[in-house]
């Protein structure tokens, strides 16, 4: 497979990431139980890293279980607690937007963690994607809340540490492997943070229990596994561009399965939002020179026992 084939490839597998969790609305508001946040965001980091580490039968080395957990808590304790009080106290397409900050966020992270330059264009095209975003999801009736605001920054800037430093420390396994432990450290955090804050769950339906499988299986483990792969394989700022592709699917469901119309704002949102993704991967490639300088962007991958 050519090298243009291979990026194609991975990127295409990266964004169907995002476009499950662009379920996620749909699923929590039609087949899972009110009120529940974290209870919820448990169920749907714990079961899936102790099923991923019962297929990889590897634990992490002892040195990098500090590590581990500051990624967990970045990528999956810390993030979903604050999108969640994000989303609980601002209109949806306000906690989108503010979502949508996190490819900046990621570029200038990335700029002093892991050195790959920041570069006008790519600046431009996350800039555009947010603007996307807002014309895809802000109404005329969105409320604005200093706690909401700061939640759903805070959300944003700790999944853009979580994925930078996801390829600054990716260790000598697996993407598979890497998910599965840092999925079990989220929610390992998130289980008494849970039990102390939020009742009981009340008996669950075959309905809940198929929207739980959905968030955990597929928008947990699969998606998670596809996400830090490529972390590994793409530039940074090229993956969090992939990011916006979440509203736009969340859009779309709302559209054909719950009837909800949509205005032409909305679609040319979704036509900006589209065109500043393929911008971003197209800007966010490494040159020549420094793929040379650096060498290769995959890393070196041990297969699981």
């Amino acid at each position: 497979m050519t090298k243009s084939l291979s990026r194609s490839y991975d990127t295409f597998l990266t964004a169907l990431a995002p476009a499950i969790w662009g379920s996620t609305y749909l699923v929590t508001t039609e087949f899972l139980p009110a009120g529940y946040p974290l209870t919820l965001a448990v169920l749907r980091a714990l079961p899936a890293g102790l099923l991923l580490m019962l297929l990889i039968r590897a634990l992490p080395p002892r040195a990098m279980l500090g590590r581990l957990f500051l990624l967990g808590a970045l990528n999956f304790a810390l993030f979903w607690s604050l999108l969640f009080v994000s989303a609980y106290r601002l209109p949806g397409g306000v906690a989108a937007t503010l979502g949508a900050t996190q490819p900046l966020m990621v570029l200038l992270l990335a700029r002093f963690a892991l050195s790959i330059p920041l570069r006008t264009a790519s600046v431009l095209a996350a800039l555009c994607g947010m603007l996307g975003v807002a014309m895809l999801l802000i109404g005329p009736e969105a409320k604005l809340d200093t706690i909401g605001i700061a939640a759903g920054l805070g959300g944003a800037a700790s999944m853009a540490a979580g994925t930078v430093l996801s390829r600054k420390w990716q260790a000598n396994v697996s993407p598979l492997t890497f998910t599965a432990w840092q999925l079990t450290a989220g929610g390992l955090i998130l289980l008494p943070i849970a039990l102390f804050f939020e009742p009981a769950l009340p008996a669950l339906s075959a309905t809940n229990l198929a929207g739980l499988a959905w968030l955990g299986l597929i928008g947990a483990a699969l998606t998670y596994w596809l996400w830090f792969r490529g972390v590994a394989r793409l530039e940074p700022g090229a993956v969090s561009m992939l990011g916006m592709m979440s509203p736009i699917t969340a859009v779309a469901l709302g559209w054909l399965w719950l009837g909800q119309s949509l205005t032409p704002l909305q679609f040319a949102g979704a036509a900006l939002v589209i065109a500043s993704v393929w911008a971003g991967q197209r800007f966010n490639k490494p040159s020549a020179r420094q793929e040379q300088a650096s060498g290769p962007l995959i890393l070196q991958e041990r297969t699981d026992p």
